[in-house]
C-alpha cells in the first residue's frame, strides 16, 4: 500500500472483525494507516486484519470486550507497545445481535438487562476507548476520533429504544470531547449511518421493508460498507481538519426529508401536477 493520506497514523477500530468495522479497517490501511483491529471476536478480527496484511498493510488483531474497562486498557497498551502511538479511534462496536434485538422493544416491554447491555457496549464502550486513546492523542497533539451513530439516535422508532438512546448519547459524547480537548489537537465527530448493508445481506431482508427504507432515499439506491468507510475515513484524515463536534450524515437522505414526502410524492404523480 502506498503512502496515502493516513500514511504512519495508528488507527484503533472496535468492532472490526466483519461487517462496516470490518470495511473501514481495510479502507484506513488502504490510505497508510498501520491499523488495530478489534472485536470481542477474536478469530473474526484476525481474519480482517490477515486481509490487510495480505494487501500489502500493517495491522494487528486484538480482542476486546469495550464494556470491560480493564480489557480496553489493555487493548490500548497493546497497541502503543506495538505502533507507539494512537492517531484515530474509531468508535464502531456495537451490540444488535439477534436476542439483543428481541428483548430492546419498546419501553413497556423493555428487557432491562438489554437497555443495560446496550448502555455498556454502545456508550461506555466508546467512552473507554477515548479515556485511554486520548491521553496518547494528547501527547502528538493531535488526534481524531469518530463515533458510529444511527438515525435511530436522532429520530423515533418503534423498537430498539435502548440503542436508539445510547446512539443519541453518542452524540453528546463527541461533542464534550470536541470541546474538552480541541485546543490540545484532538476532534471528536459523529457519523450517523444509515443503512448500507453487504451485498449478501441483501437477500435476508424482508424485500417490502426494503422498498419501504429504499423508497425513503433520497439516492437511487441504499448505501455500501464502502461508502461509510470513504466517510470515516474523511473524519480521520486532514482533510476534514476543520471540522469537530458534529454529526455528519451518511444516510442517502433517509433523515433529511418530511415523513410524508413518499405519499406526497405519490398523490402528485397520480394528479399529474406539482401543485399540492
Amino acid at each position: 500500500m502506498g503512502e496515502g493520506k493516513l500514511h504512519n497514523r495508528v488507527a484503533i477500530v472496535t468492532g472490526a472483525g466483519g461487517g462496516l468495522g470490518g470495511e473501514s479497517a481495510r479502507v484506513l490501511a488502504g490510505h497508510g494507516a498501520r491499523v488495530a483491529v478489534t472485536d470481542i471476536n477474536l478469530a473474526a478480527a484476525e481474519q480482517v486484519a490477515a486481509e490487510i496484511v495480505a494487501a500489502g498493510g500493517e495491522a494487528i488483531a486484538l480482542c476486546c470486550d469495550v464494556a470491560e474497562e480493564s480489557q480496553v486498557s489493555a487493548m490500548s497498551e497493546a497497541v502503543v507497545a506495538r505502533f507507539g502511538r494512537i492517531d484515530i479511534l474509531h468508535n464502531n462496536a456495537a451490540i444488535l445481535t439477534n436476542e439483543q434485538r428481541s428483548k430492546d422493544l419498546d419501553v413497556i416491554n423493555m428487557d432491562v438487562e438489554a437497555w443495560d447491555r446496550a448502555m455498556a457496549v454502545n456508550l461506555r464502550g466508546a467512552m473507554l476507548c477515548a479515556k485511554y486513546a486520548i491521553p496518547e492523542m494528547l501527547k502528538l497533539q493531535r488526534g481524531s476520533i469518530i463515533c458510529s451513530t444511527s438515525g435511530f439516535g436522532v429520530q423515533g422508532d418503534m423498537t430498539l429504544t435502548a440503542y436508539a438512546a445510547s446512539k443519541a448519547a453518542l452524540i453528546i459524547l463527541c461533542k464534550s470531547i470536541a470541546a474538552q480537548y480541541g485546543k490540545q489537537g484532538v476532534r471528536a465527530n459523529a457519523l450517523q449511518i444509515g443503512l448500507a448493508p453487504a451485498e449478501n445481506a441483501h437477500g435476508t431482508m424482508n424485500p417490502a421493508v426494503m422498498a419501504v427504507i429504499r423508497d425513503n432515499h433520497l439516492t437511487p439506491e441504499l448505501g455500501t460498507p464502502r461508502q461509510i468507510a470513504d466517510t470515516v475515513a474523511f473524519l480521520a484524515s486532514d482533510e476534514s481538519s476543520f471540522i469537530t463536534g458534529s454529526t455528519l450524515v451518511a444516510d442517502g437522505g433517509f433523515s433529511s426529508h418530511a415523513p410524508s414526502l413518499v405519499g406526497v410524492k405519490a398523490l402528485l404523480a397520480a394528479a399529474g401536477t406539482n401543485k399540492i
